[in-house]
């Protein structure tokens, strides 16, 4: 392997490791979203748990407070950290080493989820339940929050395409706990213990992610890349410091031999840098050159957070009445739907990445996909108040739940992969991060404005 050609991502391994990154990066949380009813029974009043775990019949207890709140307390401390964490990443990155915030973050999560795990066998009482549980939400998506960011931002130094496997194993992890929804549903899954799994599950795959970014460093065709432009630091000071003419400088550089290590390449002029080393990047200048790539993918999540689940989880089906389907309609046609077409969506851009990252077509597409606002309310959602039903069959509901999710996925996963690749080598990280801010953004903006939507109905 020459240096002219740069090292190969042997096997794919470099590849591998940041889907299984991405996954690790979503997959607790889309478990611990698919306990809900462990948690809501765990709310549940002591003289009536008991009876809601192994109710018979087709009443439902009525919910405690803290019950019929738990949604609205989940969605505010998951959101509200992931935004401000997501945003402080974007600034701290440069001043904490990236390996202390990713590995850091995956064994704090790990930590939260182990402590759930155990709690699963610990009696409380209601309140100091909810108070926990409030906490580990914080807690998990605070350095959820950092660990994605700082993803994309490593990513962001890498070509484009290997921010495509991180947003892959996201796709992924959602797909994972739709089928265990699914599979709990199956075989009629109701004792708390049963909900150890999720817990467990979840830690196995962090355990797994953190061996994983510790074998990443060992990856020559990482190392050329992460290391490049701190190669070119050196040289440029070395230069400043011994030469000053620049004639001089430009004959030392052609005088470097083939193999110089660490992968640097032989054409000169992209040896010597055109920034200062000890000038950190301006977030506000990078934030200028991929404002477009940024509103983007923030419009991607606003659209698709603004009606999924809010709206497409109150769709009801025509086909169920008196069978098994309309138990799982939500679970498959919902859930379980979106979940694989996104993951479809995102795995597209490791094949191709049509429109280019300077098209007008890419913003216009990810406008376009408002249409889905108004489709979803027009389907059968119940109950409701002002529209009238205009596409009553599930097989409508189904067909707009594809393009809605396969268009979400390849979207955002498009704009994530060009953000970086509009600034130079050394603001890419920045970059990523700045990427990563705004895709939160869009999940908060979609959780705000969902409830208008929902009202409208």
């Amino acid at each position: 392997m020459t240096a002219r050609d740069g090292p190969q991502d042997r096997y794919k391994a470099v590849w591998l490791i940041f889907f299984i990154l991405g996954l690790g990066t979503l997959l607790p949380w889309n478990f611990f979203m698919t306990a809900r009813e462990y948690f809501i029974s765990r709310l549940a009043d002591p003289e009536d748990m008991s009876q809601l775990w192994n109710e018979t019949s087709g009443a439902s207890l009525p919910l405690s407070y803290l019950q019929s709140m738990f949604d609205n307390f989940m969605t505010l401390c998951a959101m509200v950290p992931l935004l401000i964490f997501t945003c402080l990443n974007s600034f701290i990155h440069q001043r904490i080493p990236q390996q202390i915030r990713i590995s850091g973050s995956l064994v704090a999560i790990g930590l939260v989820f182990l402590v759930t795990a155990i709690m699963v066998k610990v009696a409380m009482e209601p309140l100091p339940f909810f108070i926990f549980t409030m906490i580990s939400i914080v807690l998990i998506n605070s350095f959820g929050a950092i660990l994605q960011s700082s993803l994309f931002g490593l990513a962001g130094l890498l070509p484009a395409s290997y921010t495509a496997p991180i947003m892959s194993g996201q796709g992924l992890a959602g797909t994972f706990a739709a089928l265990a929804m699914i599979f709990s549903i199956a075989i009629g899954a109701k004792q708390p213990e049963t909900f150890i799994g999720y817990f467990t599950t979840a830690c196995v795959v962090i355990v797994l992610a953190i061996f994983s970014y510790i074998l990443l460093p060992r990856m020559d065709f990482f190392r050329y890349y992460s290391m490049k432009d701190k190669t070119e630091y050196r040289v440029y000071n070395a230069e400043l410091e011994t030469k000053r003419d620049l004639i001089k400088k430009a004959a030392l550089l052609v005088s470097l031999p083939a193999d110089e290590p660490n992968g640097m390449e032989q054409n000169n002029s992209k040896i010597i840098p055109i920034h200062n080393p000890d000038e950190k990047p301006s977030v506000i200048a990078i934030f200028k050159k991929l404002w477009v790539m940024a509103v983007s993918v923030c419009f991607v999540f606003t659209v698709t957070i603004g009606v999924f689940p809010s709206i497409t989880a109150k769709v009801s089906t025509v086909l169920g009445e008196g069978n098994r389907w309309g138990l799982y309609f939500i679970p498959v046609s919902c859930f379980l739907l979106f979940n694989v077409f996104d993951w479809t969506g995102r795995s597209l851009t490791a094949l191709f990445t049509w429109p280019g990252k300077d098209s007008c077509l890419l913003p216009v597409m990810v406008a376009l996909r408002v249409i889905f606002i108004p489709l979803f309310m027009l389907c059968n959602v119940q109950p409701r108040n002002y529209l009238p039903v205009v596409f009553s069959h599930d097989a409508w509901y189904i067909i707009f739940m594809i393009f809605f999710s396969i268009s979400n996925g390849y979207l955002a996963s498009l704009c994530m992969c060009f953000g970086p690749k509009k600034v130079l080598a050394h603001e890419a990280e920045t970059a990523g991060a700045i990427m990563a801010f705004f895709l939160s953004l869009g999940l908060a903006l979609g959780a705000a404005v969902s409830f208008l939507f929902r009202i409208l109905i």
